[in-house]
């Protein structure tokens, strides 16, 4: 039996050329080509190992050419909803996700060879306002869909491989939905907020849990989707959470509370001072709180990620210049609150303070509660009911647990 022929866009990020490299190396894949509109740096070209390389802009009819005439039976689109890592880039970026993508799947459709397609998204299409829910399934419909930006072009994107996926379905069809993608190679929105100093706006009101995947985990992940035989949407995020404002102090940075209203602004000044990291949106995005659930993920794909939300985060903090030790951070917070009279939060992450979820991953997770519930031991509660510092904190799916003798 011949080995795959697989064909890899966005070779030039990182998460591209990993999987080009890891897939040419591996005895199941007879050729791997990456594709993308520049030529690959150094760094690149070095995780390319043995794969080809064709310069091709997606966008172009010349990609269905690629296909036909390397007979390419699987085609992973890793650079399927990137996100811009400034304004400036928006544009481009715009043209590459959603363009892109609909010439990519043309190509594959008039292509019969090809019988299997990966699609990167995110899981940024379960939206992140108030009235989506907490966390989030593979079935889950975001009930806010901004009109334009990153998300629009993801949700956009869903619906052009659902299409695809009618018009030919013999293709296997696998869409992975990544949270916030994180460690010390890529460069995101994400690492380049928390890569701010020393202050890093956060707004105010809001310190949202955040779930992270690590970019080994990424690159393993759409290699276990190639290689195996699942078909469908499955979440990807590492276990636990971390708050926002828990990251920056890990990070050695200090939280700069800032009003909603004047984000725009802060970002204008930071601007007009050549500093690059910082945009509203991208703060706004992480005030949602949003988990995923990522059972399907273990026991549909039968993958574990390596490394869980903090993991993540440390390995990425690791190559950063910390102006500030954390312990320093710490001690000025304590003096602060101990003058102003009021209790310190704690320092450890998300799911020490009251709460430990296993992966999300299914209903019967254990939650650890702390407080007053700790006395009674552990106890196996709905996903949705959290108990932070013995105070209850419901989402709206867990009202039903509300007790009988309750004041409303």
């Amino acid at each position: 039996m011949t080995g795959l022929t697989v064909l890899v866009t966005g070779v030039t990020r990182y998460i591209g050329s990993a999987l080009a490299g890891r897939l040419a190396a591996h005895p199941g894949v007879d050729r791997v080509i990456g594709v993308d509109a520049a030529l690959p740096e150094p760094a690149a070209r070095v995780r390319l190992g043995d794969a080809e390389f064709a310069r091709a802009d997606i966008r172009s009819p010349i990609i269905s050419k690629v296909i036909e005439s390397a007979g390419v039976d699987t085609v992973v689109h890793a650079s399927a909803a990137s996100t811009p890592t400034s304004s400036a880039a928006r544009s481009m970026v715009k043209e590459m996700n959603v363009l892109g993508t609909i010439q990519l799947l043309a190509a594959c459709q008039q292509n019969p060879s090809v019988r299997n397609l990966i699609v990167r998204s995110t899981a940024a299409v379960y939206g992140s306002s108030s009235r989506d829910p907490a966390v989030a399934t593979e079935n889950t419909p975001a009930r806010s869909v901004p009109g334009r930006g990153n998300i629009r072009d993801a949700v956009d994107i869903e619906g052009y491989v659902r299409g695809f996926g009618r018009r030919r379905p013999d293709v296997r069809i696998a869409v992975p939905r990544f949270a916030q993608i994180i460690g010390p190679t890529v460069r995101t929105p994400v690492t380049k907020y928390f890569s701010l100093t020393p202050f890093v706006p956060v707004v105010a009101g809001h310190d949202a849990r955040m779930q992270l995947v690590h970019e080994l985990d990424v690159v393993a992940l759409l290699e276990r989707l190639v290689l195996g035989d699942f078909a469908g949407i499955v979440n990807v995020g590492g276990d636990g959470a971390m708050t926002v404002v828990q990251a920056i102090r890990r990070a050695g940075r200090m939280p700069l509370l800032v009003p909603s209203s004047a984000l725009e602004g802060v970002g204008r000044a930071l601007r007009l001072l050549q500093i690059d990291g910082f945009s509203a949106d991208q703060a706004r995005s992480l005030t949602g709180g949003r988990m995923l659930d990522t059972a399907r993920l273990r026991t549909e794909v039968g993958f574990q990620p390596a490394f869980d939300t903090v993991a993540a985060f440390d390995d990425f903090v690791g190559r950063l210049n910390r102006p500030l030790d954390p312990d320093t951070v710490r001690a000025v917070e304590l003096r602060i609150t101990s003058a102003i009279g009021v209790p310190a939060e704690p320092m450890g992450p998300w799911r020490d303070r009251g709460v430990a979820v296993s992966g999300f991953a299914g209903d019967s997770a254990l939650v650890q509660l702390s407080g007053n519930a700790a006395q009674s031991g552990t106890s196996t509660v709905p996903r949705h009911l959290f108990s932070i510092d013995g105070d209850a904190a419901r989402s709206s799916t867990a009202r039903a647990f509300r007790p009988a003798n309750r004041k409303k």
